[in-house]
Order: C-alpha cells, then structure tokens, then sequence
C-alpha cells in the first residue's frame, strides 16, 4: 500500500547554512583547503622521487617503485587511511599520533597529520605514472645531446627535461588536486573537524539532513569550480611563457635589421 510522502524542505536554513556560514564550517572549510594543499605537495614529491627511481637502471629501484604504486593504487585510500591513523602506532607499540602535536608554534591535531600523510602516500603513486609519462614523452635524443655538451643528468632534468615536462604535468597536477579536495572528506572518518565532520555535526544537532548535506555540496563545488579557473589560468600563462621562450628574437642567417642593409 502507497503511503503519502511528505517532503520538508527548509530553504531559509539551507540559504543561511550557505551564506551565513558558523565560524566552525569556516574553521572547516580553512582545514580542508591546508590538508589538500600539504598532501597534494607531499604526494607530487613522493612521485617525482619514485618516477626516478622507476627509470633508474638498478633493479632494486625499478622494483620498489612498483610494489609502492602496486600497492597504494590497488587499495582504497579510505583503507589506508585507517591502516596509517589505527594500524601504523599498533605496530610500533606507541602513539604516533595524539590528540595534539606541537610543531614549533604551532597546535595541530595528530589526525590531521595522518590524514596528510596517507593522502600524501597515495597520491605519490599516482603522481610517480604522471611524471614519468610526462618524462619520458620528451625526446631521448634530448638527453644525448645534453650529455654529448657534458651536462650532468641532474643538469639535465633541471635545464632541458623538466622545462619541457612540465606543460605536459600541469593540467594532470591539476587535475589530481581537484580530486584531492574531494578526498579530504573522508577525514571525517578518524574524527577531523573539516567541512564535512562540521556538517555532519549540524546534521545531527538539527536533523536537517538533506539541508545541510546540499549546503556541504556548494562549498565542495565552489572550491572545485575555483580551483578549475585558477588551473586554466596557470595553464594559459605557462603556456604564453614557453611560447616566448622558445620564440627566436632572430633566425640564424637573417639581418635583425633589414633597413640598415646595402
């Protein structure tokens, strides 16, 4: 038997959750936009190192890289998540992460620090196939030409390959990093207060759930739309800047000055 479904829907608290926000969700919203920051940082490093090390001649090297990427693409970063906060102090027999850490001046939650750190791993794998794609879709032949002037290869990667790299690795960073403020929902888990733990919590204390979870939605959508037009906008001038680069001021053979010719 059908039973009449009653819709509420509260608009003025909807509108208030969005525009009038608590200083908690800003709290939130600030915890969200550092953790995806530090984490998308540490994992583009994490990668670089690893992309390295994939190409590296030694076997050893060659290996490790894939047993990392084998093993953080192959689990969910939610199970990772749980393995480093709960699992990793387990192991060692002591608190890794407590309730607060001091790091010079400054108070930040254990869990925050561990939420960073498993988003970091994971997105090093990642971020190592995106790099070495990136890397290795440059010519060799600029690699011998830069040994045969007797550059070192760290000479190398700095001056001939990285520049050329690097309009190939913007858009795919940038990309990662969207995702990346998506991810950090899922420190609600182990008890971080960013945004969506603070609407949770609303959620809760009022039961205004389709509400809040909506409002929660405009504020992921309003990063991520943000984030996607300062990406356009970095990718638009480094692509202006390589094009300057490379652009000669004269052609080899030509006068700069065809008016003063005889």
């Amino acid at each position: 038997m059908l039973t009449n479904i009653h819709v509420v829907f509260d608009p003025s608290f909807f509108l208030k959750f969005v525009f009038s926000p608590s200083p908690a969700l800003l709290k939130g919203l600030v915890a969200t936009v550092v953790a995806a920051a530090i984490a998308q940082f540490l994992g583009t490093v994490i990668g670089f190192v690893l992309a390295i090390a994939g190409m590296a001649p030694s076997r050893i090297f060659r290996g490790g890289n894939q047993v990392y990427i084998w093993f953080f693409r192959g689990t969910p970063v939610l199970v990772q998540l749980v393995l480093i906060y709960f699992g990793l102090p387990y192991l060692v027999g002591f608190d890794l992460f407590p309730a607060v850490m001091h790091i010079g001046p400054f108070e930040i939650s254990g869990a925050l620090i561990a939420g960073i750190l498993a988003f970091g791993m994971h997105e090093g794998a990642y971020m190592s196939e995106i790099t070495r794609a990136s890397i290795t879709a440059i010519p060799r032949g600029q690699w011998e030409a830069a040994q045969a002037i007797g550059m070192t290869p760290g000479m190398t990667m700095h001056r001939i390959i990285m520049p050329q790299a690097l309009p190939l690795l913007v858009p795919a960073l940038g990309n990662q990093f969207n995702n990346m403020l998506k991810t950090t929902s899922l420190l609600s888990v182990i008890g971080v207060a960013e945004m969506f733990r603070v609407a949770e919590q609303l959620q809760a204390a009022t039961f205004m759930t389709f509400e809040v979870y909506l409002g929660v939605s405009v504020y992921y959508l309003a990063l991520t739309g943000l984030w996607t037009l300062v990406q356009h906008f970095i990718e638009k001038r480094l692509s202006r800047h390589l094009r300057s680069r490379r652009r000669p001021e004269t052609r080899v053979g030509k006068n700069p000055h065809p008016e003063t010719a005889s």
